[in-house]
Protein backbone atom coordinates (compact mmCIF):
# COMPACT_ATOMS: atom_id res chain seq x y z
CA UNK A 1 0.00 0.00 0.00
CA UNK A 2 1.38 3.35 -1.00
CA UNK A 3 1.20 6.20 1.43
CA UNK A 4 0.96 9.75 0.08
CA UNK A 5 3.40 12.21 1.52
CA UNK A 6 3.05 15.96 1.67
CA UNK A 7 6.21 17.76 0.72
CA UNK A 8 6.58 21.37 1.86
CA UNK A 9 8.12 23.72 -0.66
CA UNK A 10 11.09 25.41 0.94
CA UNK A 11 10.66 29.13 1.37
CA UNK A 12 12.66 31.26 -1.01
CA UNK A 13 15.83 32.55 0.56
CA UNK A 14 16.16 36.33 0.88
CA UNK A 15 18.52 37.89 -1.63
CA UNK A 16 21.51 40.08 -0.83
CA UNK A 17 22.21 43.21 -2.85
CA UNK A 18 24.90 41.25 -4.70
CA UNK A 19 22.32 38.59 -5.56
CA UNK A 20 19.94 41.26 -6.84
CA UNK A 21 22.69 42.85 -8.90
CA UNK A 22 23.59 39.46 -10.44
CA UNK A 23 19.95 38.61 -11.23
CA UNK A 24 19.09 41.98 -12.80
CA UNK A 25 22.34 43.17 -14.36
CA UNK A 26 22.22 46.42 -12.35
CA UNK A 27 25.34 46.83 -10.24
CA UNK A 28 25.11 47.21 -6.48
CA UNK A 29 26.33 50.83 -6.47
CA UNK A 30 23.53 51.81 -8.86
CA UNK A 31 20.94 49.97 -6.77
CA UNK A 32 22.10 51.86 -3.67
CA UNK A 33 21.92 55.18 -5.57
CA UNK A 34 18.35 54.39 -6.71
CA UNK A 35 17.36 53.62 -3.13
CA UNK A 36 18.87 56.89 -1.86
CA UNK A 37 17.33 59.10 -4.55
CA UNK A 38 14.04 57.35 -5.27
CA UNK A 39 13.32 55.00 -2.36
CA UNK A 40 13.55 52.06 -4.78
CA UNK A 41 14.11 49.19 -4.49
CA UNK A 42 12.89 49.09 -0.88
CA UNK A 43 14.74 46.29 0.97
CA UNK A 44 14.00 44.77 4.32
CA UNK A 45 16.80 45.26 6.85
CA UNK A 46 18.40 42.78 9.20
CA UNK A 47 19.55 43.75 12.67
CA UNK A 48 23.02 44.19 11.21
CA UNK A 49 21.64 46.72 8.72
CA UNK A 50 22.27 44.49 5.70
CA UNK A 51 19.74 44.75 2.89
CA UNK A 52 17.58 41.79 1.87
CA UNK A 53 15.35 41.49 -1.21
CA UNK A 54 12.87 39.00 -2.66
CA UNK A 55 11.70 37.80 -6.07
CA UNK A 56 9.30 40.75 -6.43
CA UNK A 57 12.27 43.11 -6.24
CA UNK A 58 13.99 41.19 -9.02
CA UNK A 59 10.93 41.56 -11.27
CA UNK A 60 10.50 45.26 -10.45
CA UNK A 61 14.14 46.16 -11.13
CA UNK A 62 14.03 44.27 -14.43
CA UNK A 63 10.88 46.20 -15.35
CA UNK A 64 12.60 49.52 -14.59
CA UNK A 65 15.55 48.52 -16.78
CA UNK A 66 13.22 47.48 -19.60
CA UNK A 67 11.32 50.78 -19.52
CA UNK A 68 14.47 52.88 -19.16
CA UNK A 69 16.03 51.15 -22.18
CA UNK A 70 12.81 51.87 -24.10
CA UNK A 71 13.36 55.61 -23.58
CA UNK A 72 11.34 56.29 -20.42
CA UNK A 73 13.07 58.60 -17.93
CA UNK A 74 14.48 56.69 -14.96
CA UNK A 75 12.37 58.55 -12.38
CA UNK A 76 9.18 57.79 -14.28
CA UNK A 77 10.15 54.17 -14.94
CA UNK A 78 10.77 53.64 -11.23
CA UNK A 79 7.48 55.22 -10.18
CA UNK A 80 5.51 53.23 -12.73
CA UNK A 81 7.14 49.88 -11.94
CA UNK A 82 6.94 50.37 -8.18
CA UNK A 83 3.25 51.25 -8.37
CA UNK A 84 2.49 47.57 -8.96
CA UNK A 85 4.05 46.56 -5.65
CA UNK A 86 1.29 45.26 -3.31
CA UNK A 87 0.48 47.42 -0.28
CA UNK A 88 2.75 50.24 -1.33
CA UNK A 89 0.26 52.92 -2.36
CA UNK A 90 1.75 55.78 -0.32
CA UNK A 91 5.32 54.90 -1.25
CA UNK A 92 4.68 54.67 -5.00
CA UNK A 93 1.92 57.20 -5.82
CA UNK A 94 2.95 59.93 -8.25
CA UNK A 95 0.73 62.34 -10.18
CA UNK A 96 3.56 62.95 -12.63
CA UNK A 97 4.05 59.24 -13.34
CA UNK A 98 0.31 58.66 -13.72
CA UNK A 99 -0.05 61.45 -16.26
CA UNK A 100 2.93 60.17 -18.25
CA UNK A 101 1.49 56.66 -18.19
CA UNK A 102 -2.14 57.41 -19.06
CA UNK A 103 -1.66 60.52 -21.24
CA UNK A 104 1.61 59.99 -23.14
CA UNK A 105 0.69 62.70 -25.67
CA UNK A 106 1.27 65.40 -23.04
CA UNK A 107 4.61 67.11 -23.61
CA UNK A 108 7.22 67.35 -20.84
CA UNK A 109 9.57 70.28 -20.33
CA UNK A 110 12.46 71.05 -18.00
CA UNK A 111 11.72 74.31 -16.23
CA UNK A 112 13.17 76.28 -13.35
CA UNK A 113 11.29 76.68 -10.09
CA UNK A 114 10.68 80.40 -10.67
CA UNK A 115 8.88 79.62 -13.95
CA UNK A 116 6.83 76.87 -12.37
CA UNK A 117 5.89 79.21 -9.53
CA UNK A 118 4.39 81.64 -12.05
CA UNK A 119 2.47 78.79 -13.71
CA UNK A 120 1.20 77.55 -10.36
CA UNK A 121 0.02 81.02 -9.29
CA UNK A 122 -1.75 81.54 -12.62
CA UNK A 123 -3.57 78.21 -12.27
CA UNK A 124 -4.54 78.98 -8.67
CA UNK A 125 -5.84 82.43 -9.65
CA UNK A 126 -7.93 81.00 -12.49
CA UNK A 127 -9.29 78.29 -10.19
CA UNK A 128 -10.28 80.86 -7.59
CA UNK A 129 -11.91 83.12 -10.19
CA UNK A 130 -13.69 80.55 -12.37
CA UNK A 131 -14.11 77.13 -10.75
CA UNK A 132 -17.37 76.39 -8.93
CA UNK A 133 -16.87 74.04 -5.95
CA UNK A 134 -13.63 72.53 -7.24
CA UNK A 135 -11.79 69.59 -5.80
CA UNK A 136 -8.24 70.87 -5.13
CA UNK A 137 -4.98 69.05 -4.46
CA UNK A 138 -1.48 70.42 -4.05
CA UNK A 139 1.88 68.73 -3.44
CA UNK A 140 4.57 70.95 -1.92
CA UNK A 141 7.41 68.54 -1.10
CA UNK A 142 8.28 70.30 2.16
CA UNK A 143 6.04 72.00 4.73
CA UNK A 144 8.14 75.19 4.53
CA UNK A 145 7.19 75.60 0.87
CA UNK A 146 3.52 75.21 1.71
CA UNK A 147 3.78 77.88 4.42
CA UNK A 148 4.76 80.40 1.72
CA UNK A 149 1.42 79.69 -0.01
CA UNK A 150 -0.70 79.00 3.04
CA UNK A 151 -2.79 82.19 2.80
CA UNK A 152 -3.53 81.55 -0.88
CA UNK A 153 -4.61 77.97 -0.19
CA UNK A 154 -6.82 78.95 2.73
CA UNK A 155 -8.65 81.30 0.37
CA UNK A 156 -8.89 78.60 -2.30
CA UNK A 157 -10.24 76.13 0.26
CA UNK A 158 -12.93 78.56 1.42
CA UNK A 159 -15.13 77.93 -1.63
CA UNK A 160 -13.81 74.50 -2.64
CA UNK A 161 -15.68 71.22 -2.49
CA UNK A 162 -12.53 69.83 -0.89
CA UNK A 163 -8.91 70.95 -0.58
CA UNK A 164 -5.98 68.70 0.33
CA UNK A 165 -2.26 69.49 0.38
CA UNK A 166 0.61 67.01 0.67
CA UNK A 167 4.03 67.62 2.23
CA UNK A 168 6.29 66.45 5.06
CA UNK A 169 4.01 67.96 7.70
CA UNK A 170 4.98 65.49 10.41
CA UNK A 171 1.36 64.43 10.90
CA UNK A 172 -1.96 64.65 9.08
CA UNK A 173 -4.25 67.43 10.31
CA UNK A 174 -7.07 69.77 9.34
CA UNK A 175 -6.39 73.51 9.03
CA UNK A 176 -9.81 75.14 8.80
CA UNK A 177 -11.28 73.77 5.56
CA UNK A 178 -7.88 72.61 4.37
CA UNK A 179 -6.65 69.02 4.90
CA UNK A 180 -2.89 68.75 5.43
CA UNK A 181 -1.72 65.21 4.58
CA UNK A 182 1.68 64.09 5.81
CA UNK A 183 3.81 62.28 3.23
CA UNK A 184 6.06 59.49 4.54
CA UNK A 185 9.76 59.77 3.87
CA UNK A 186 9.75 57.18 1.07
CA UNK A 187 6.84 58.75 -0.87
CA UNK A 188 7.73 59.82 -4.45
CA UNK A 189 5.42 62.81 -3.95
CA UNK A 190 8.09 64.20 -1.60
CA UNK A 191 10.06 64.99 -4.80
CA UNK A 192 6.99 66.25 -6.65
CA UNK A 193 5.31 69.61 -7.05
CA UNK A 194 1.70 69.21 -8.18
CA UNK A 195 -1.49 71.22 -8.51
CA UNK A 196 -4.89 69.75 -9.44
CA UNK A 197 -8.11 71.73 -9.91
CA UNK A 198 -11.03 69.48 -10.85
CA UNK A 199 -14.42 71.19 -11.30
CA UNK A 200 -17.32 70.83 -13.72
CA UNK A 201 -16.63 74.23 -15.26
CA UNK A 202 -12.83 74.47 -14.99
CA UNK A 203 -10.01 71.91 -15.00
CA UNK A 204 -6.24 72.25 -14.75
CA UNK A 205 -3.32 70.09 -13.63
CA UNK A 206 0.41 70.60 -13.28
CA UNK A 207 2.85 67.96 -12.07
CA UNK A 208 6.60 68.49 -11.82
CA UNK A 209 9.26 66.01 -10.75
CA UNK A 210 12.43 67.53 -9.27
CA UNK A 211 15.54 66.25 -11.00
CA UNK A 212 18.04 64.64 -8.61
CA UNK A 213 21.57 65.88 -7.90
CA UNK A 214 20.79 69.57 -7.25
CA UNK A 215 22.00 69.92 -3.66
CA UNK A 216 24.12 73.00 -4.42
CA UNK A 217 21.65 74.74 -6.72
CA UNK A 218 19.91 77.95 -5.61
CA UNK A 219 16.26 77.38 -4.73
CA UNK A 220 14.83 79.41 -7.61
CA UNK A 221 17.10 77.69 -10.14
CA UNK A 222 16.13 74.13 -9.21
CA UNK A 223 15.13 72.19 -12.32
CA UNK A 224 11.90 70.21 -12.62
CA UNK A 225 10.60 68.00 -15.39
CA UNK A 226 7.07 69.26 -15.80
CA UNK A 227 3.84 68.25 -17.49
CA UNK A 228 0.56 70.17 -17.43
CA UNK A 229 -2.85 70.08 -19.05
CA UNK A 230 -6.28 71.69 -19.18
CA UNK A 231 -7.85 68.47 -20.52
CA UNK A 232 -10.70 67.23 -18.29
CA UNK A 233 -9.73 63.55 -18.55
CA UNK A 234 -6.11 64.17 -17.59
CA UNK A 235 -7.22 66.34 -14.66
CA UNK A 236 -9.74 63.72 -13.51
CA UNK A 237 -7.04 61.01 -13.57
CA UNK A 238 -4.73 63.22 -11.50
CA UNK A 239 -7.52 63.94 -9.00
CA UNK A 240 -8.20 60.20 -8.68
CA UNK A 241 -4.55 59.52 -7.84
CA UNK A 242 -4.51 62.27 -5.22
CA UNK A 243 -7.76 61.07 -3.67
CA UNK A 244 -6.43 57.51 -3.43
CA UNK A 245 -3.27 58.78 -1.74
CA UNK A 246 -5.30 60.89 0.68
CA UNK A 247 -7.32 57.79 1.60
CA UNK A 248 -4.16 55.80 2.30
CA UNK A 249 -2.87 58.63 4.49
CA UNK A 250 -6.21 58.88 6.39
CA UNK A 251 -6.77 62.34 4.93
CA UNK A 252 -9.64 61.59 2.57
CA UNK A 253 -12.31 64.25 2.19
CA UNK A 254 -14.87 61.67 1.09
CA UNK A 255 -15.22 63.17 -2.40
CA UNK A 256 -13.65 60.40 -4.45
CA UNK A 257 -13.47 61.28 -8.14
CA UNK A 258 -14.67 57.78 -9.12
CA UNK A 259 -18.17 58.88 -8.08
CA UNK A 260 -18.23 61.66 -10.68
CA UNK A 261 -19.46 61.18 -14.26
CA UNK A 262 -16.76 60.49 -16.89
CA UNK A 263 -14.83 63.59 -17.89
CA UNK A 264 -15.49 64.82 -21.43
CA UNK A 265 -12.72 64.64 -24.07
CA UNK A 266 -10.64 67.72 -24.75
CA UNK A 267 -11.72 69.97 -27.59
CA UNK A 268 -9.32 71.05 -30.34
CA UNK A 269 -9.43 74.60 -28.97
CA UNK A 270 -8.42 73.38 -25.52
CA UNK A 271 -5.50 71.39 -26.92
CA UNK A 272 -4.42 74.46 -28.92
CA UNK A 273 -4.55 76.64 -25.80
CA UNK A 274 -2.42 74.12 -23.89
CA UNK A 275 0.17 74.06 -26.69
CA UNK A 276 0.33 77.86 -26.76
CA UNK A 277 0.82 77.97 -22.98
CA UNK A 278 3.64 75.45 -23.29
CA UNK A 279 5.46 77.58 -25.86
CA UNK A 280 5.11 80.76 -23.82
CA UNK A 281 6.45 79.17 -20.65
CA UNK A 282 9.39 77.54 -22.40
CA UNK A 283 10.39 80.86 -24.02
CA UNK A 284 10.05 82.73 -20.71
CA UNK A 285 12.12 80.11 -18.90
CA UNK A 286 14.88 80.29 -21.52
CA UNK A 287 15.03 84.08 -21.25
CA UNK A 288 15.32 83.91 -17.46
CA UNK A 289 18.05 81.28 -17.72
CA UNK A 290 20.03 83.37 -20.21
CA UNK A 291 20.25 86.34 -17.85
Amino acid sequence: MLHSMTMETPAAQPLTISDLAHRTGVNAATLRAWETRHGFPAPSRRASGHRRYDERDVALVKEVVRRRDAGVRLEVAIAEAASSRPGAAASTTSVFAELRRTHPHLATHRLRKTTLLALSWAMEDECCARAQSPRLYGAFQEARFFEQSRARWQELARTARSATVFADFGSTSVDGRLVRAHLPEDAPMRREWSLVCDADDHTAVMAAWELPGQDGVADGDRLFECVWSLEPRAVRDAARVCDQLATVLDASSGTASESDPPAPPASDDLRAATTMLERVLVYVDRQLTAR
